[in-house]
């Protein structure tokens, strides 16, 4: 199972999310951090992308 964090940003006038989840790698195994930046209302898709 992958970690999931979620942090909130403020920038001016714009709510933004920042989302970082750990990917297994199929070839090798090895966990990879993928970062994001992005409206809180699509942090629900990229968490359960795969």
């Amino acid at each position: 199972m992958a970690k999931k964090s979620v942090a909130t940003l403020q920038t001016g006038s714009k709510r933004l999310t920042k989302a970082i989840k750990m990917v297994k790698s199929p070839k090798t195994g090895a966990y990879t951090f993928v970062e994001a930046v992005m409206t809180p209302e699509l942090v629900g898709e990229f968490l359960d992308k795969k």
